[in-house]
């Protein structure tokens, strides 16, 4: 549900854009360090949008590989404990004592 509504929210957003950039055709100067040029407003404001959102993507998936990374390693030690519980569990489990009130050494015989 919750893509769901980020997708929907990435369509307005997009719609807005859209449209902001359509009313604003005006050729704007842009100064970059070394040179300067004319260019359409739409052409900026789109290319903004579209730089800002390749850069979020990418540190988003920056950040989806480190926590997956971390899951992992939490996996791993989660295996390494459960290993670890079971061998101490097979370790601590007492010989098969006879029962009390039986002698020692022999079956009772009845």
């Amino acid at each position: 549900m919750k893509a769901q509504w980020m997708l929907i929210v990435t369509l307005i957003f997009a719609l807005i854009t859209a449209i902001f950039a359509v009313i604003n055709v005006e050729p704007v100067r842009v100064n970059f360090m070394f040179t300067q040029t004319d260019i359409p407003l739409i052409l900026v404001v789109l290319g903004s949008t579209l730089l800002g959102g390749l850069i979020a993507a990418f540190l988003g998936l920056i950040q989806q590989f480190k926590l997956k990374r971390v899951v992992r390693q939490l996996e791993k030690r989660i295996a390494e404990l459960e290993q670890e519980r079971k061998s101490e569990a097979t370790e601590s489990l007492p010989a098969a004592s006879p029962a009390p009130g039986t002698p020692q050494g022999t079956e009772s015989e009845i």
